[in-house]
């Protein structure tokens, strides 16, 4: 399930000005995916410090959430968690009922015990799961099968086999910790994005941020640009992690119901408040479909989307519909 790239190529429209040169940006490799941060002030010393602080803190949520290591704590709730209770970071508990909220609100279109017959994918290897061992992993796949106790900060699995896999929500979560971190630095305008997920922080020094959201098949052409301020936005697309075989695409979003790869939508943009939402949302919204995907987001009403289906049409929420 989760994720796949926004080329989010974020494009100042200011006039060349000396407060051009106040720009301050950095990038990094950190989750799998890259890493930028930009922001603006007088100080250079307190805006490169305020960077540094958001790309120590990317470093520390990948340290506690990565599935990918052994020593992360979600790595130590997968192993444990059958068994009992794990007592893990508050703030990991709460991210997991989050994830859990989310499963609820999209009627488990989210649901990060995917992962059970996830990690059967080797997207590298461009190797797939057999019928019959997706068939042996789907019963593990039922969000209803984690217990949070936020109380006590722990995570159960209610039966053997579950795994869980935070991708689709904790680099959006990231972004949300980044972008708090530059408004304790007092930074007020800026951006931090990770991968495809992004979130603005006030407006471009007078003019809005113009998002450009990539064609699923040619990161070079841009099939929207959209005018953001305070703003998240995340991008969840079948052409990050995937391979074809015999004309079919097998991708990283996963359809819980059914093992595979959603096959509806080529890409999903949903834009938001705050990023762990969308993150969650282009996820949810790519495994409902066109119809219900975009259902979901009109009935909700404080989020947007832009949709490209399988056949290659373009569709707008009723927020962002051309006149």
């Amino acid at each position: 399930m989760r994720r796949f790239w926004l080329l989010l190529a974020i494009a100042a429209v200011v006039a060349p000005s000396p407060a051009a040169a106040e720009w301050h940006a950095r990038e990094a490799a950190i989750m799998g995916t890259r890493i930028e941060v930009e922001a603006w002030h007088e100080d250079a010393d307190l805006a490169a410090a305020a960077l540094a602080a958001v790309i120590a803190e990317m470093h520390r949520v990948d340290a506690l959430m990565s599935h990918y290591k052994p020593e992360s704590e979600l790595s130590r709730i997968n192993a444990q968690a059958a068994e009992g209770p794990v007592k893990v970071q508050p703030e990991l508990a709460a991210l997991v009922a989050r994830a859990l909220e989310v499963s609820a609100l999209s009627d488990g279109a989210f649901d990060i015990t995917y992962a059970s017959v996830g990690y059967l994918y080797d997207y590298r290897a461009q190797q797939r799961p057999t019928a019959g061992e997706i068939a042996a992993g789907l019963p593990a796949v039922n969000w209803r099968h984690v217990e949070v106790d936020l109380a006590a900060a722990t995570v159960r699995y209610a039966r053997a086999g579950v795994r869980i896999d935070l991708g689709g929500i904790a680099k959006g979560y990231a972004v949300d910790r980044g972008i708090h971190i530059l408004e304790q630095h007092g930074i007020r305008h800026g951006t931090v994005t990770a991968g495809g997920d992004s979130r603005i922080l006030g407006d471009r020094r007078g003019r809005p941020w113009l998002v450009g959201i990539r064609h699923p098949d040619d990161r070079a052409r841009v099939i929207a640009r959209i005018p953001l301020v305070d703003a998240a936005l995340s991008t969840s697309g079948d052409y990050e992690r995937y391979f074809d075989e015999d004309g079919t695409r097998y991708h990283h979003i996963i359809n819980p119901a059914t093992g595979r790869s959603a096959g509806a939508l080529r890409s999903v943009t949903i834009i938001g408040a705050n990023a762990t939402l969308t993150d969650g949302l282009s996820t949810s919204v790519f495994v409902l479909g066109p119809e219900r995907g975009m259902a979901l987001v009109e009935r909700l009403g404080d989020v947007d989307a832009v949709l490209v289906t399988s056949d290659g049409r373009v569709l707008y929420s009723s927020g962002l519909a051309p006149r």
